[in-house]
Protein backbone atom coordinates (compact mmCIF):
# COMPACT_ATOMS: atom_id res chain seq x y z
CA UNK A 1 0.00 0.00 0.00
CA UNK A 2 1.48 3.34 -0.96
CA UNK A 3 0.34 6.81 1.01
CA UNK A 4 -2.08 8.90 -0.73
CA UNK A 5 -0.35 12.15 -1.42
CA UNK A 6 -3.76 14.70 -0.55
CA UNK A 7 -4.06 13.80 3.16
CA UNK A 8 -0.41 13.82 3.47
CA UNK A 9 0.26 17.15 2.00
CA UNK A 10 -3.01 18.67 3.98
CA UNK A 11 -1.30 17.34 7.15
CA UNK A 12 1.63 19.15 6.24
CA UNK A 13 0.36 22.33 5.58
CA UNK A 14 -1.60 22.03 8.88
CA UNK A 15 1.52 21.22 10.91
CA UNK A 16 4.05 23.82 9.07
CA UNK A 17 1.86 26.70 7.58
CA UNK A 18 3.84 29.52 6.65
CA UNK A 19 6.62 28.57 8.69
CA UNK A 20 9.99 28.40 7.03
CA UNK A 21 10.75 24.43 8.21
CA UNK A 22 13.11 22.27 7.18
CA UNK A 23 11.06 19.53 5.06
CA UNK A 24 12.42 15.72 5.45
CA UNK A 25 11.27 12.67 3.44
CA UNK A 26 12.45 9.25 4.76
CA UNK A 27 12.96 7.19 1.73
CA UNK A 28 15.85 4.34 0.71
CA UNK A 29 17.44 6.18 -1.45
CA UNK A 30 18.11 9.72 0.55
CA UNK A 31 21.11 11.05 2.07
CA UNK A 32 21.95 8.78 4.42
CA UNK A 33 21.90 10.74 8.35
CA UNK A 34 25.29 11.29 10.09
CA UNK A 35 26.93 13.31 12.87
CA UNK A 36 27.63 16.25 10.44
CA UNK A 37 24.20 16.25 9.13
CA UNK A 38 22.19 15.60 12.59
CA UNK A 39 24.14 18.48 13.80
CA UNK A 40 23.35 20.47 10.85
CA UNK A 41 19.91 20.11 11.97
CA UNK A 42 20.44 20.69 15.53
CA UNK A 43 20.27 24.55 14.31
CA UNK A 44 17.06 24.43 12.97
CA UNK A 45 13.67 26.26 14.30
CA UNK A 46 11.04 23.80 12.84
CA UNK A 47 11.67 20.12 11.25
CA UNK A 48 8.77 18.68 9.50
CA UNK A 49 9.20 14.28 9.33
CA UNK A 50 7.37 12.75 6.24
CA UNK A 51 6.87 9.18 7.06
CA UNK A 52 5.81 6.34 5.45
CA UNK A 53 4.68 3.12 6.08
CA UNK A 54 5.07 -0.79 4.19
CA UNK A 55 5.24 0.65 0.70
CA UNK A 56 5.79 3.73 1.46
CA UNK A 57 4.53 7.73 0.53
CA UNK A 58 3.83 8.46 -2.78
CA UNK A 59 6.96 10.22 -4.68
CA UNK A 60 4.85 13.44 -5.42
CA UNK A 61 4.54 14.38 -1.82
CA UNK A 62 8.46 14.95 -1.66
CA UNK A 63 8.28 16.58 -5.15
CA UNK A 64 5.56 19.41 -3.76
CA UNK A 65 7.00 19.91 -0.20
CA UNK A 66 10.35 20.67 -1.82
CA UNK A 67 12.10 17.62 0.97
CA UNK A 68 14.91 16.32 1.67
CA UNK A 69 15.18 13.00 1.01
CA UNK A 70 16.86 11.14 4.28
CA UNK A 71 17.95 7.49 5.15
CA UNK A 72 19.05 6.17 8.28
CA UNK A 73 21.16 2.88 7.02
CA UNK A 74 21.57 1.11 4.27
CA UNK A 75 18.24 -1.80 4.84
CA UNK A 76 14.79 -1.71 4.20
CA UNK A 77 12.31 -1.27 7.48
CA UNK A 78 8.47 -1.13 7.56
CA UNK A 79 7.71 2.02 8.48
CA UNK A 80 9.40 5.58 8.65
CA UNK A 81 8.91 5.25 12.44
CA UNK A 82 12.25 3.87 13.69
CA UNK A 83 13.74 6.12 11.11
CA UNK A 84 12.41 9.45 12.88
CA UNK A 85 12.55 8.45 16.26
CA UNK A 86 16.33 7.75 15.09
CA UNK A 87 16.86 11.14 13.47
CA UNK A 88 14.76 13.03 16.90
CA UNK A 89 17.56 11.22 18.94
CA UNK A 90 20.78 11.92 16.65
CA UNK A 91 19.58 16.01 16.16
CA UNK A 92 18.18 16.44 20.00
CA UNK A 93 21.93 15.40 21.68
CA UNK A 94 23.03 18.99 19.96
CA UNK A 95 20.60 21.06 21.25
CA UNK A 96 21.80 23.20 23.85
CA UNK A 97 20.60 22.00 27.61
CA UNK A 98 19.22 18.52 26.22
CA UNK A 99 21.77 16.56 27.94
CA UNK A 100 22.43 18.88 30.63
CA UNK A 101 26.32 20.04 29.72
CA UNK A 102 28.03 20.49 26.47
CA UNK A 103 30.72 17.74 27.65
CA UNK A 104 28.21 14.73 27.89
CA UNK A 105 28.34 15.30 24.07
CA UNK A 106 30.75 12.14 23.31
CA UNK A 107 32.57 13.22 20.54
CA UNK A 108 33.59 16.40 22.62
CA UNK A 109 35.21 14.34 25.41
CA UNK A 110 37.78 11.61 25.44
CA UNK A 111 35.78 9.02 24.92
CA UNK A 112 36.75 4.55 24.07
CA UNK A 113 34.59 2.16 23.15
CA UNK A 114 35.43 0.32 25.48
CA UNK A 115 33.47 0.52 29.08
CA UNK A 116 33.92 -1.40 32.42
CA UNK A 117 32.21 -1.83 35.59
CA UNK A 118 32.28 -3.88 38.71
CA UNK A 119 34.20 -6.34 39.60
CA UNK A 120 37.77 -5.36 38.93
CA UNK A 121 37.51 -9.06 37.89
CA UNK A 122 34.58 -11.33 36.45
CA UNK A 123 34.52 -14.30 36.80
CA UNK A 124 32.34 -16.32 33.29
CA UNK A 125 32.54 -19.99 32.45
CA UNK A 126 35.77 -20.42 34.36
CA UNK A 127 37.63 -17.87 32.76
CA UNK A 128 38.67 -14.40 34.56
CA UNK A 129 37.96 -11.21 32.69
CA UNK A 130 40.08 -8.56 34.08
CA UNK A 131 39.40 -4.26 33.40
CA UNK A 132 42.85 -2.82 32.01
CA UNK A 133 45.15 -1.98 35.30
CA UNK A 134 45.75 1.52 33.68
CA UNK A 135 41.77 2.30 34.80
CA UNK A 136 42.26 1.19 38.00
CA UNK A 137 45.72 3.59 38.48
CA UNK A 138 43.86 6.76 39.22
CA UNK A 139 46.18 8.53 36.87
CA UNK A 140 44.18 10.15 34.28
CA UNK A 141 46.61 11.73 32.37
CA UNK A 142 47.48 7.38 31.35
CA UNK A 143 43.86 6.79 31.64
CA UNK A 144 42.56 9.80 28.85
CA UNK A 145 45.81 8.63 26.87
CA UNK A 146 44.23 5.10 27.33
CA UNK A 147 41.07 6.16 26.01
CA UNK A 148 42.50 8.40 23.41
CA UNK A 149 44.49 5.40 21.81
CA UNK A 150 41.24 3.20 21.55
CA UNK A 151 38.80 5.93 20.11
CA UNK A 152 40.82 6.79 17.51
CA UNK A 153 41.17 2.78 16.08
CA UNK A 154 36.91 2.96 16.35
CA UNK A 155 34.22 4.04 14.69
CA UNK A 156 31.53 6.08 16.73
CA UNK A 157 28.54 3.96 18.04
CA UNK A 158 25.23 4.71 16.51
Amino acid sequence: MVLRPEPILRAAEKAVGKKRATKLFFSTDGAELNETFAKKLSKQKDILLVCGHYEGVDERVAKILKAKKVSVGPYVLTGGELPAATLIDAVSRHVPGVLGKAESLERSRVSSPEVYTRPEVLQWKGKKYKVPKVLLSGNHAKINEWKTKRGKSVKPRH
